[in-house]
């Protein structure tokens, strides 16, 4: 694994993300980002697990496979056609060491470029370098990060929102809620299969209540983007 400038330590959270080799598109259908959501769940795991041997031979869904311990906490994440963001840290039950993030990155990326090389019949690298890192240090940055993890699809059906502002507020929460590629949903309240990816616990309590969340995120859209800039990645 490549030595990392800042080391990823226990106790602390971090913006993990990683794009497409030449910005290239890693999820070309739903059945990528399905892939790659079950790899979110089933990657976190000290176990090797196979996913033709473990899943699909056995035909079980992902979700219901008893993966144990599990390497880090992740507290929110979102796929998009060319890269991804997640929160994560380290699991303060972890037995690992203090390398656990960059475990099971190495874990998700490897399965997932397996997946997807040999279904697109292709060879090489699939990612940009290794993942990226950003520590998240204080209170104010934690929600930053956040609200801009899942407000990431917007830039999907309006490209230039955070520079023009949001003229139709109804149009983007509706849009929000119909995102599958997300942990939007379960921050909602909305019982999926996917609620299994995040543990809330191991996170700061800002956002447990529904409310609270929808308030945090609607703030966010109606602000004037110009003066709350939320940087960009893709």
């Amino acid at each position: 694994m490549t030595t990392r400038q800042e080391p990823l330590t226990i106790g602390e959270f971090y913006h993990i993300y990683n794009r497409g080799n030449s910005k290239q598109k890693i999820f070309l259908d739903d059945q990528d980002y399905n892939r790659f959501v079950k790899l979110l769940y089933l990657c976190n795991s000290t176990k090797n697990i196979n996913f033709r041997e473990d899943i699909v031979e056995q035909k079980i869904d992902a979700f219901d496979f008893d993966r144990g311990e599990s390497i880090v906490s992740i507290g929110a994440w979102v796929l998009m056609p060319n890269h991804f963001h997640l929160y994560i840290t380290i699991s303060p039950r972890g037995t690992l060491g203090e390398d656990e993030i960059s475990l099971f990155m190495n874990k998700l990326s490897t399965a997932y470029s397996m997946y997807f090389n040999k279904k697109y019949e292709r060879t090489g690298k699939l990612f940009e370098g290794t993942f990226k890192s950003k520590h998240i240090n204080y209170d104010e940055y934690a929600k930053y990060t956040f609200s801009y993890i899942h407000l990431n699809p917007v830039k999907l059906i309006d490209s230039n929102w955070k520079e023009n502002g949001i003229k139709n507020n109804k149009k983007i929460l509706e849009f929000l809620d119909t995102y599958k590629w997300s942990s939007y949903a379960d921050y909602k309240g909305i019982n999926r299969r996917e609620n299994k990816i995040i543990l809330q616990k191991d996170f700061p309590d800002y956002f447990s209540d529904p409310k609270i969340f929808e308030e945090e995120i609607f703030d966010w859209i109606t602000l004037n983007p110009q003066g709350v800039p939320l940087g960009r990645i893709g």
